[in-house]
């Protein structure tokens, strides 16, 4: 269970992309619940209403998962942070425990050293589960800090959907996608992306995504006088290889962050990274081998990082070539998927025989 694609977001992508890969697996059963169920008819103005459909969609989330529970050995909670926790996971984790089904809680906040630190819920309910499992090392040693064990399986990628195209020779565009949050700190890549269209007149910056900030944004583009400067908003996940494609720099600026897909997707299509050091970046990125990695806020220090692609020959086709083959050897189906399987197997062999397990070992 998790978001459906209702809510376009790396965390739904990623569900979906692993549900459809698992049920290309032999003798595996998957099926899907979303925590953000649509309401049949009339009910669905419902959902339209502030703090009303929060509701409204929980009742039904939490019915959805009583009739579910029952057909199902492994219950898999994909979670975020905060009151997302709440609404989302714990009713499983709680329910999946009560129908004595095997729980994996499938943790992918950025946000969890925060989350665990200042929510004293946190810890006492991640108990719940059988096994957590996190996408990267990063999520493993926040956990470890909080007394909670945690395996690390790694997010994916569709390298087959997405070209790679070698960038010998650049030219000065420039690509972002991350969703238009505070945490993600777009104003960031826009206020770097100026400095280096003081330099390079030409630059151009496409920004997909949409967010509470879009309208801030924009407005901080106009008073910055960029040219050049396009917001696509929503873009759906079928539309982004061609745009990845289409640049030739990707600029990410977060606060905040895991393991984020956008990065490791860059990776394969050859687009060479300029990112900020937050949170479990610095896990992936090696600062002058696969990417380009700067301190979280310094737009001075990524405009000059990201000139240095522009101006130093054979600096963005070294740094690709080396990114796509790491994604290769790390981040395909192939190289994730017995992990996942084998995850499942010993789950259901648990909920089978009705054994209780302090700790689920991924694999």
């Amino acid at each position: 269970m998790g978001p459906s694609l209702d809510i376009l977001g790396g965390q739904a992508i990623i569900l979906n992309r692993l549900r459809q890969r698992l049920a290309t697996v032999p003798d595996l059963e998957v099926s899907f619940l979303p925590v953000n169920p649509r309401l049949p008819g009339a009910l669905s103005a419902l959902q339209r209403v502030k703090y009303l459909r929060t509701v409204v969609t929980s009742v039904a989330y939490a019915w959805s998962l009583l009739r579910t529970m029952r057909h199902v050995d492994v219950v898999h909670a994909f979670s975020a942070s905060y009151w997302s926790f709440l609404l989302a996971p714990v009713p499983a984790m709680i329910i999946g425990r009560l129908f004595g089904r095997t729980v994996v809680l499938n943790y992918r906040s950025g946000e969890a050293d925060d989350h665990l630190a200042n929510w004293r819920s946190a810890v006492p309910l991640m108990r719940l589960a059988h096994a957590i499992v996190v996408p990267s090392g990063y999520l493993v040693d926040v956990f470890a800090r909080h007394g909670l064990r945690a395996h690390a399986i790694v997010n994916f990628v569709e390298v087959d959907r997405l070209a790679f195209r070698p960038r010998d020779v650049l030219a000065p565009r420039f690509f972002s996608n991350r969703n238009l949050e505070p945490l993600y700190n777009v104003a960031c890549t826009i206020q770097a992306f100026a400095r280096i269209q003081r330099e390079v007149p030409q630059a151009e910056l496409v920004v997909a995504g949409d967010g509470s900030q879009r309208g801030e944004l924009e407005r901080l583009v106009t008073s910055l006088g960029l040219r050049g400067v396009t917001f696509l908003g929503r873009v759906s996940p079928q539309q982004m290889p061609a745009l990845y494609d289409a640049a030739d720099v990707y600029l990410n600026s977060p606060d905040i962050d895991n393991m984020p897909n956008s990065v490791i997707e860059a990776f394969a299509a050859g687009l060479p990274v300029v990112t900020s050091d937050a949170g479990g970046i610095p896990y992936i990125v090696r600062h002058g081998e696969n990417g380009l990695m700067v301190p979280r806020g310094d737009d001075a220090a990524m405009a000059r990082e990201a000139l240095r692609l522009l101006h130093e020959p054979g600096l963005a086709a070294r740094l690709s070539a080396q990114a796509r083959q790491e994604c290769l050897d790390r981040y395909t189906w192939p190289r994730v998927r017995d992990a996942w399987v084998t995850l499942y197997e010993r789950a259901a062999d648990a909920a089978a025989s009705g054994t209780t397990l302090d700790h689920l070992e991924a694999a």
